[in-house]
């Protein structure tokens, strides 16, 4: 047995070795020390706090498998990619994983081999799955975002319902639940639908005093944008609400001369997302334009500044994004650029997303007939979608149809996958058989099997371009005659540079119809209702911003953070604030703008400096160069 001495001693030389930390963050010990000594634990730390080294170390000191629940398929590659690199065993179970991968990931389990196995909650009825567990041996159960159990949080998934009975037939095992974001009914509703018992409960306030929350209402975003990349060499995110937006933005800062700037959504390959996002971590100035496809399990201590282009659909979002900033603990910004015109748009933009039941049901029952599965069936094989398809049959807009493929995908009763990705191909006849088919037909194969090694086997990813450029033949046509073999039943294509989906459970017409719509109207008003806080939020100009957030996650009688925009501009609006020899400092290197001036005088108000100017032009020091633009006289 180790002696207590000896396990502190090991606990940290595998923080130092895996990580690379000489210490412990916070209340990172005590939760670690709780989880070793198989207390059930509850845990509630903000964004950027280190939540996920709570259970990934003990995972490593405990015998066994730590079973990991997580909600999000790219939150789980994220995660298992990350300790790969560290050189931690570790592994995810999926939809997009055949029988045969699984099968060799529970045998590593089987042998102590691998300390992390990541699943989604809907794994949890599995027949495949629970027969395997029974024959792991598991450490500890890790529940991360927990508040995903409770109707009232962010992300409400039923199937988190799941982990409860689970817990029943494996009563010894403890449990660690975690969140980012959770108000206190939803804790509540965590501890009771988990069925912690006496847990041991950790909970950091939401306040980070190192972040400055600016809002600003503004028309003219891209200048703004640009204004405040311009005397600025850190690194940064910027959040929008479309690809377009990113493309778009990022276009305009680059014709601006700012060269460190990049875009990422989900549209691009994963090789392009690797690239970005790895060229972004290991920079101290590079600055990602992003959809909120980008951030989640992202681990980068030195972020800057947030901008919200666009306002985020709830608070929990909200927090969680700029919580991505300063986690170094050094002062760091967050920007929310708004306007009104923009508010009103989106709250029609929310409405025109939210289908009927008449329309909910359209979306699906095309779905089960373009792609004929009959009632109780479900098929196998991964099917091409196509989008405008869908759109040309319901007459629905694609928001709508966006919406109701993505709840069926959280639910999992679909994989929709929209991402793009290399391409899948497979042979379905002996190769022995080709000779029979019709020459043209015959000779295209023998070309494919010659290029693409083991498609005679198993499914194969490639790249048609490549393809296309070893047998110098135009990558449509090569899609072209692969879709015809496909019709023909030759082989199984499916082309990665197209939407997806595979059906996961039977089509059941009476579940969709009650328990399914039930579940995705509930999903769609607790949507609205977020936004409707969002929205107080950002027009609010008398609370304090940091005040705010915190009665909204229960930090009741919060004193006022003192560096928001709100805070400063109380403070300028009682003592009013002479930055006048600041003011001339500035305009001696260069004419400015009064935008300018508030980003170089650590983002003072505006109204503040027009103050200060008015008072410098009358004293005939200052002179207006044009109507924006101010010099020394």
């Amino acid at each position: 047995m180790i002696s207590q001495q000896d396990f502190q001693e090991l606990k940290f030389k595998t923080l130092k070795h895996f990580w690379g930390y000489d210490s412990f963050r916070d209340s990172q010990e005590t939760i670690i020390d709780s989880v070793i000594n198989e207390k059930d634990t509850l845990v509630l730390l903000p964004t950027g706090a280190g939540k996920s080294l709570c259970y990934q170390l003990p995972a490593l000191l405990k015998e066994g498998t730590c079973l990991v629940i997580s909600p999000l398929l790219a939150l789980m590659k994220d995660q298992v990619n990350q300790l790969k690199s560290k050189g931690i065993e570790a592994e995810y179970l999926s939809s997009e994983l055949d029988e045969y991968d699984a099968e060799t990931i529970y045998n590593r389990c089987k042998e102590g081999l691998t300390k992390m196995l990541y699943i989604s909650p809907e794994r949890l009825t599995n027949k495949q799955f629970l027969q395997n567990i029974e024959e792991i041996q598991l450490s500890f159960i890790a529940v991360d975002e927990a508040h995903c159990i409770s109707e009232w949080g962010q992300d409400f998934r039923p199937s988190y319902q799941n982990i409860k009975n689970f817990r029943h037939n494996h009563p010894k095992i403890p449990c660690l639940a975690l969140t980012a974001t959770a108000t206190p009914k939803v804790l509540d509703e965590i501890k009771v639908k988990l069925e912690l018992k006496n847990p041991n409960i950790f909970q950091r306030s939401f306040k980070r005093d190192n972040i400055r929350i600016l809002t600003e209402e503004i028309s003219d975003k891209f200048q703004r944008v640009f204004d405040i990349l311009k005397f600025t060499n850190e690194s940064g995110i910027i959040y929008v609400r479309t690809r377009k937006e990113a493309e778009l933005l990022s276009e305009f800062l680059q014709k601006n001369k700012l060269k460190n700037v990049d875009f990422f959504h989900a549209g691009l390959t994963t090789k392009e997302k690797n690239t970005r996002q790895n060229i972004w971590n290991n920079s101290d100035s590079n600055v990602l334009i992003s959809t909120n496809a980008f951030g989640m399990g992202i681990d980068k201590d030195n972020v800057r500044f947030v901008i919200h282009y666009s306002p985020a659909p709830s608070i929990e979002n909200y927090y969680q994004e700029i919580g991505r900033s300063g986690r170094d603990g050094k002062e760091s910004f967050a920007f929310l650029l708004w306007d009104k015109q923009e508010i009103s748009n989106f709250n029609q933009i929310l409405k025109n997303q939210i289908p009927n039941k008449v329309e909910f049901l359209k979306i699906i029952n095309y779905l089960y007939s373009i792609f004929q599965v009959a009632e109780y069936e479900l098929p196998e094989k991964v099917f091409q979608l196509n989008s405008n398809g869908i759109q040309n049959f319901t007459k629905l807009s694609n928001a709508k149809i966006k919406n109701v493929l993505n709840f069926l995908h959280n639910q999992e009763i679909i994989y929709f996958n929209e991402n793009k990705s290399l391409s899948s191909l497979q042979l379905l006849m002996q190769a022995d058989e080709i000779d029979q088919l019709p020459q043209k037909d015959a000779y295209f194969l023998e070309l494919m099997l010659r290029t693409i090694s083991g498609i005679t086997t198993h499914k194969v990813m490639f790249s048609e371009q490549q393809v296309s450029n070893k047998i110098g033949v135009s990558l449509h046509l090569i899609k072209e005659r692969l879709k015809e073999l496909q019709q023909k039943n030759y082989v199984e294509y499916i082309d990665g540079a197209l939407s997806s989906i595979k059906f996961l459970k039977p089509r059941d017409e009476r579940i969709i119809n009650s328990a399914y719509w039930k579940l995705f109207e509930h999903i769609q008003k607790n949507k609205i209702q977020k936004w409707e806080e969002m929205k107080f939020y950002i027009e609010d100009n008398q609370y304090c911003k940091m005040k705010l957030i915190l009665a909204y996650f229960g930090e009741k009688n919060a004193k006022n953070c003192g560096q928001c925009s709100v805070c400063e501009k109380n403070k300028q609006s009682i003592f009013g604030k002479n930055i006048s020899t600041q003011i001339l400092n500035l305009l001696a290197k260069k004419p400015s703008t009064i935008e300018e001036l508030s980003i170089q005088l650590s983002y003072h108000s505006k109204e503040n400096i027009l103050e200060n100017l008015i008072f410098l032009l009358d004293s005939g020091k200052v002179k207006m160069l044009n109507f924006r633009t101010y010099s020394l006289a």
